[in-house]
Order: structure tokens, then C-alpha cells, then sequence
């Protein structure tokens, strides 16, 4: 009997390894994204953010997969909820600025009240990795807040 695992099917099989490893390290894509922002509003707005905010919160919970993780600001910038680090929660960020010196927390609460929906740009650790990476926030304003999930750029 002949397997199927031969020497002409290594270079198929390492190809395979290559296409599907950014999903194995769980990079988000920006549907993803979109759709996990989309819920978490659908969430706020059902159950109200007395509830809704503990569950954006919790790092196993259903807004937080991988390296994609819903954060809500308040538009002075305070945060009301942060799937990735709860320490962040009640904090006032206005201030903060990512490696480069960009005052990305006052972008994009600015951003959110001027639009309904929106892309940033920035740079953040990755709390998989570990690492300070190129960041893309996708925001929807809900009321006096802004809802946002992003994904970080290969």
C-alpha cells in the first residue's frame, strides 16, 4: 500500500502550513472585526451596559477570540469596558499614545463623534504575541460611546 504522504506531496503540504498559519496564530481579519463590533452594539443595546460592559470585559467570554477583542470608550475617553485588559477599565485614556507619539484614544473618540463608523490606524501590543504591532480599530459610535474591535496587520 502506498501512502499518500510522499516525497512529491511535501512541497503541496508545506504550502498548506504556510497559507494557514496566520489563522493558526489567530490574526483577525477585518470582517471579523466588523462583525464582532456589530454584535457587542446588538449586546449593549439588548441587555443594556450594566450587563453588556462585564461581558465585553471577560477575556473568555463571546467578545474576546484570540488576538480580536471589543473595547468601548466613553468620548472622553474613559474606558467602560476592555476585552483584553480589565485593568483598563474606568481609566481615563484621553492621554494615551501608542510608540509613535499618536494620541490614538483622542482620535478616535474624536473620530466617533463626528461618524458613525470608522477605521483608525495605530500601533499596539498584541496580546498574543507580545509585541508592539501596526493596528487597525474599527469603530461604531453608540450614543455617547464609541464600540471598537481591530486586527493587527501582517
Amino acid at each position: 500500500m502506498k501512502s499518500w504522504f510522499s516525497k512529491p506531496m511535501l512541497p503541496l503540504l508545506a504550502a498548506t502550513f504556510v497559507l494557514v498559519s496566520p489563522a493558526l496564530a489567530g490574526n483577525a481579519t477585518k470582517d471579523e472585526a466588523v462583525a464582532m463590533v456589530k454584535s457587542a452594539v446588538t449586546f449593549i443595546k439588548a441587555e443594556g451596559a450594566e450587563k453588556a460592559y462585564p461581558e465585553i470585559s471577560n477575556k473568555t467570554g463571546k467578545f474576546v477570540k484570540d488576538d480580536l477583542y471589543v473595547v468601548v470608550y466613553q468620548l472622553d475617553g474613559k474606558v467602560l469596558a476592555h476585552g483584553a485588559n480589565q485593568k483598563f477599565v474606568g481609566k481615563d485614556l484621553i492621554d494615551a499614545q501608542d510608540v509613535d507619539g499618536k494620541l490614538y484614544v483622542k482620535e478616535r473618540v474624536e473620530l466617533a463623534a463626528k461618524q458613525p463608523s470608522f477605521w483608525q490606524d495605530y500601533k499596539f501590543v498584541n496580546p498574543v504575541t507580545k509585541k508592539v504591532e501596526p493596528k487597525q480599530m474599527y469603530c461604531e459610535k453608540l450614543e455617547n460611546t464609541a464600540v471598537c474591535a481591530g486586527i493587527y496587520k501582517l
